[in-house]
């Protein structure tokens, strides 16, 4: 951005604009998913801040690229026709590397789109139509004002006040882009010490040890149930659930068995009214049906209908006449009585909502059960957390159990847990199914693009490495498996894949015959670009390490994981990877540049020292015959 406020060279300007590009993508993006009737979820919330990321990112490389299409042109001999050519050849430069992150971004998001969560599916639907615009504006609102930005500069105009020009100083200097500090370090510090022998065998060392770290952390990551974690720390709900677990431990989830076919009800009366027997002694196995508190407890309208009749017979609801059992001889005369009986005025009151007769109270529709489940919780780190695991078989068991009664009419059981539950039975093959699906077409993309398989193979590994590590990582932090990490999750492949993908394909446009020399001038080109995009990304979500909503605390911690794994891994790992098997360069790679490092030339004066001294003597001798001849 420049050294100066509203000085010739600052470019707090360009950065606005870079911040504009993702609002507008946002806008676009938003406008044209909830267009197409796409749902919008509270998670949904955080994918500006995703959008954020990944276009300031692509910024950063396009600006990189033409800076240093300037290399040795001083701007003030650059007219408006040549900084539109050296735009053009920023935009072939760098055009590549941000379509290969977009779009292996874009196709691993829509890939996650088919996902059976609705929520992460919708998501990914709405992820994808977003890096769209990102890419499409990146390459047409930000590359046009950039070159504003440029115009501005040669017309010796202040930034954020272009209004106002600006005193040329006197013999300032401006011979085209210099390598900046942070190149510099890839190119004298970090890309030697990385690319040594023993550094490179200490780089593979550390990264084996980070993966099986994260495999063992992988196998170990639990699905769990974060529901109460959506709701913040100081709500009083939060207080009433707790009180809750402290008082009323064996108060579970309400579940309802619903049965169905009026005539079939009638046929199986009596099985029906002594239905609360079979559901006894099952609270300490599946499917965990709490015992009940009393013999009326899990009585239902039949039960009660048929104490009622045999008590006081018909004479309050309709006097009509009863079999040997006790009960209406004909189905007519039962549903009247069971109208009466289950009725808001009638003695059967409280089953009033358990019964469902049709529009014209001629026939019985249905009936339901009430049961409740034992509460299924467990301690984990100090923590009375939901018991998934025992949900699902809670669910699962309820389901066979109903399945199971052949001699009574056709039933389902319900919870209004059965929906959450659905989503833990599934969510872990939906992980690995859908961060395979997106890490496959990521490798699929990048071979595409890159053209080069091997290149395409250890960008996918790095990729894939990179995963694993996070889920390792998320174990050791006590995050789980839930609808809101695993959308994180998706999102990591498409982020992580940026860092690494810009590294192999400028591997792959510098020319030269060692892998060594390749991998350096890679790093010294992109690296503080990418550097400066995983900052950026890392800024972005880092207040949001500070909130006190789960969605957001979760999504900065995964956040942090991906940015920081994922540029070592494209910053460290791969230059190792691409030094040691790295394919040839394009037959249209640039020239190798003969440069030698900063520190080789500090220990070459070093060790010659009486050499130097020699020459400079010389030099100075050279230099008084000069302006002896001059005068």
């Amino acid at each position: 951005m420049g050294n100066k406020l509203c000085g010739r060279g600052s470019r707090w300007t360009m950065a606005f604009s870079a911040l504009m590009l993702v609002a507008l993508s946002t806008v676009a993006g938003f406008g044209i998913a909830s267009l197409g009737g796409l749902l919008y979820g509270p998670v949904h919330s955080v994918l500006p801040f995703v959008l954020l990321g990944i276009g300031v990112d692509d910024a950063f490389v396009i600006a990189n690229a033409f800076d240093r299409e300037r290399e040795g042109v001083p701007r003030d001999t650059e007219d408006d026709e040549s900084m539109v050519k050296r735009g053009a050849r920023a935009l072939a430069r760098s055009g590549a590397s941000i379509t290969v992150t977009s779009l292996t971004d874009l196709v691993a998001f829509a890939i996650s789109s088919s996902s059976a969560l609705p929520a992460l599916g919708s998501f990914c639907a709405f992820a994808s139509i977003n890096i769209f615009f990102l890419w499409a504006l990146s390459a047409t609102f930000f590359t046009a004002t950039m070159l504003l930005d440029e115009k501005r500069q040669r017309a010796n105009r202040r930034d954020m006040l272009c209004c106002f020009t600006r005193k040329a100083i006197k013999d300032e200097e401006d011979t085209g882009s210099k390598e900046g500090i942070i190149s510099k370090y890839f190119r004298n510090y970090h890309a030697p010490a990385i690319l040594s022998k023993p550094g490179k065998a200490i780089c593979i060392a550390v990264f084996a040890g980070l993966f099986a770290f994260g495999v063992y952390g992988t196998t170990q990551l639990p699905v769990e149930d974060s529901s109460r974690n959506f709701i913040p720390s100081d709500s009083y709900i939060n207080s009433y659930a707790s009180a809750a677990d402290e008082y009323f431990p064996s108060s579970g989830t309400s579940l309802h068995i619903t049965f169905e076919n009026g005539r079939d009800i009638y046929n199986n009366r009596e099985s029906l009214a002594a239905l609360d027997n079979r559901v006894k002694g099952l609270s300490k196995e599946p499917p965990y049906i709490a015992e009940p508190d009393s013999d009326s407890t899990y009585q239902n309208v039949m039960t009660g209908m048929k104490i009622f009749l045999s008590t006081y017979g018909t004479g309050a609801i309709g006097n009509m006449t009863l079999g040997d059992d006790s009960w209406p001889a004909t189905y007519d005369d039962f549903v009247q009585a069971l109208g009466l009986y289950a009725n808001i005025r009638g003695p059967g009151a409280r089953y009033a909502q358990d019964v469902a007769m049709s529009s014209d109270a001629s026939d019985l529709n249905a009936f339901r059960v009430k049961l409740e489940y034992v509460r299924l919780t467990k301690l984990r780190r100090g923590d009375v957390i939901d018991d998934a695991d025992r949900q699902i078989k809670a669910m699962d068991a309820t389901r066979d159990m109903v399945g199971s009664w052949t001699d009574l009419p056709e039933a389902f059981p319900y919870s209004e847990k059965f929906i959450t539950v659905e989503g833990f039975k599934i969510i872990n093959t939906e992980l690995y199914r859908n961060v395979g699906l997106a890490i496959m077409a990521v490798g699929l993309i990048v071979l595409i693009t890159v053209a080069n398989i091997v290149t395409a193979l250890l960008i996918t590994v790095n990729v894939a490495f990179c995963i694993v590590e996070i889920l390792g990582f998320m174990y050791a932090l006590g995050l789980v498996i839930d609808s809101v990490s695993v959308i994180n999750l998706v999102l990591a492949v498409g982020l992580s894949v940026d860092y690494s993908a810009h590294i192999g394909h400028c591997f792959m446009v510098k020319g030269g015959n060692s892998r060594d020399h390749r991998a350096t001038e890679a790093l010294a080109d992109i690296g503080a670009s990418v550097l400066n995009g995983a900052l950026s990304t890392f800024l972005a979500v880092a207040v949001l390490l500070f909130s006190t909503s789960y969605v957001f605390k979760t999504l900065s911690t995964q956040f942090a994981l991906t940015v920081g794994l994922g540029v070592v891994h494209g910053l460290v790992l791969l230059p190792v990877l691409l030094s040691l098997v790295g394919p040839h360069p394009f037959s249209s790679a640039e020239e190798p540049k003969e440069v030698e490092p900063e520190a080789t030339k500090v220990i070459d004066k070093t060790e010659h020292a009486e050499s130097f001294g020699a020459d400079a003597l010389q030099n100075d001798e050279d230099g008084e015959d000069v302006e002896e001849e001059e005068a």
